[in-house]
């Protein structure tokens, strides 16, 4: 994700949520510029309207026939469905490489493979992240269909990003294996979670680990202009035993690796769900001490090989089909409230969302881009040793 503008909106937990991955490659930069007869080009169309209309697009993208995409995997937010749906509306092929990347190696993929056939088309990334993308300009403006529904605060004015789904920080535990789960930051420094504490990854490079960093300053005095108190408590973390290196996985959830894992509520909820049959009792929290809400963002690469299929994608991710199929995911849409407006919101999936209580605020562009500067050079040292 790029770093974003002022999160101004809300992110509730209930029917009134506002909608508020660097490997190089050879290949030959792509020859078809998706063109249509009276000269529209899709690499350059910033609409769908621009491009000629809806029928003009697929026509585009169907000739394409690909869509490279990268870092999603397919238990995240419901993307297996997403990507099937997809396929199966459009015709068209999507190649998924890298499924557990993270928010960096995607832009790496972008910068590393400029003018290549295998540079992904689309991004999918976590709010810090998608702010540098358009920073470095790697960004293409396009505005979906149902931008205007998308809520202020939460895209970009020119469309060079767009919020697509989000979430809480939560925190995950094996009720099999932890005697007593903790619901809190707090809890987490007990004795009885020794080695037993996870992150989704390295928060210098995952948006999901920056937000638990994020969430554990906001319960420990921190503020979204003072983040250090997060570094502080992995410290700690660290020092007392409990923090594990082990990145937080459904296989290292499965295996019993990572019994706690601090992630978004729509991945542990997920987790709840995929691990039923398997005898794992999943519980999920929202920690009331530390509560962080986040939205990733869409973007297409500048340079994608594949411009009509990137941008039949976002309409797709942004029309009623896609978007109450990332809530199936228990991740709450962007456009969330223009859809329960419109009557189009899928209620039921709506009312298994994790409930939250109270109407979270979000840093601003300025606050993340510091945090992450402070993470970058404080991360390593915390949780060193």
């Amino acid at each position: 994700m790029t770093v974003s503008p002022p999160r101004n909106a809300v992110l509730g937990g209930s029917l009134a949520v506002v909608a508020a991955l660097a490997l190089s490659a050879c290949g030959a930069a792509p020859t078809n510029s998706s063109t249509t007869s009276d000269g529209k080009n899709a690499a350059t169309a910033t609409s769908v309207a621009d491009f000629g209309g809806m029928d003009a697009l697929v026509k585009a993208a169907k000739k394409e026939g690909t869509l490279h995409a990268i870092a999603l995997p397919r238990d995240w937010a419901n993307y297996g469905a997403l990507i099937d749906g997809f396929t199966k509306k459009y015709g068209i092929k999507i190649t998924d490489e890298n499924p557990d990347g993270s928010s960096q190696d995607e832009i790496n993929a972008v910068t590393s493979r400029k003018g290549q056939d295998r540079a992904p088309d689309v991004l999918d990334l976590g709010s810090s992240f998608a702010l540098s993308a358009a920073q470095q300009g790697l960004l293409a403006p396009y505005k979906v269909a149902s931008f205007d529904q998308i809520p202020e605060g939460q895209k970009d004015p020119k469309g060079q990003w767009f919020n697509d789904y989000g979430g809480y920080i939560s925190i995950g535990c094996d009720a099999k294996r932890v005697k007593t789960c903790p619901t809190t930051f707090a809890d987490l420094l007990k004795p009885q979670y020794k080695g037993q504490v996870a992150l989704n990854g390295n928060p210098t490079k995952s948006g999901s680990a920056f937000g638990g960093v994020y969430a554990a300053a906001l319960a420990n005095k921190g503020s979204f202009d003072d983040i250090q108190p997060g570094l502080d408590f992995f410290g700690k973390l660290k020092k007392n035993g409990n923090y594990t290196p082990v990145e937080s996985t459904p296989a290292t959830v499965e295996k019993g690796e990572t019994p706690i894992s601090i992630d978004w509520d729509y991945l542990n909820a997920g987790y709840a769900d995929e691990f039923k049959s398997k005898g794992v009792d999943w519980k999920v929290s929202i920690p009331s001490d530390g509560q962080y809400a986040q939205y990733y963002s869409q973007a297409i690469n500048k340079d994608a090989p594949h411009p009509a299929a990137a941008r039949l994608w976002q309409e797709y991710l942004y029309s009623a089909e896609g978007q109450n199929l990332w809530l199936k995911g228990y991740a709450r849409p962007a456009l969330m409230t223009s859809m329960e407006s419109a009557g189009t919101l899928d209620k039921t999936a709506a009312a298994k969302l994790p409930q939250v209580t109270g109407t979270p605020s979000f840093p601003t562009e300025v606050q993340q881009s510091k945090a992450k500067t402070v993470i970058a050079q404080g991360w390593a040292k915390a949780v060193s040793g």
